[in-house]
């Protein structure tokens, strides 16, 4: 059997040129404005997370940016914990919780559909994450068009 002549892999060594930037880095012009939807299952994939750190990354290129969670997305925007609220029972129970909170502080907006909310999923909105709009259903579309017609950035993420 061949020997492998190639020195082990030790920490701190890198698997790839990640300092390599191969596009510009793109920022937003004045008044641009992006758009996130949710409409995933918290903690059923990683796309609801990887979503949310987009929309950080476009709220700070400079995007006046919103996320929108609607049927199983307004998942990702409830209050969490165990034993209690805010408790995190396993490393990453609070990623979504946090992430929101974050994307939140630092200008960016949430808007979880109520019909989804309650009907869905039997929350009221006392269960979402303080600074979360909620909206009704008939604003979801709007929502979408406002931000078509104001020729923004939509990345739109469904799960099944």
């Amino acid at each position: 059997m061949p020997t492998v002549q190639t020195p082990m892999h030790k920490s701190g060594d890198y698997f790839v040129d990640y300092e390599e930037k191969v596009f510009e880095d793109v920022q937003a012009e004045p008044g641009e404005k992006a758009l996130v939807t949710f409409h995933t299952v918290a903690f059923e994939g990683s796309i609801g997370f990887v979503n949310m750190l987009q929309a950080t990354r476009l709220q700070r290129k400079g995007y006046e940016t919103s996320i929108l969670l609607y049927g199983p997305g307004v998942t990702l925007g409830l209050q969490r914990g165990f034993p209690t609220i805010g408790d995190e029972a396993f490393p990453g129970h609070q990623n979504f919780n946090n992430q929101l909170k974050k994307f939140m502080s630092e200008g960016g907006k949430v808007y979880a559909c109520r019909f989804a909310l309650q009907a869905l999923y039997g929350h009221g909105e006392p269960s979402l994450i303080e600074g979360i709009r909620p909206i009704n259903p008939l604003d979801v579309l709007d929502l979408k068009l406002l931000h078509i017609r104001d020729n923004a950035v939509i990345v739109d993420t469904w799960t099944v």
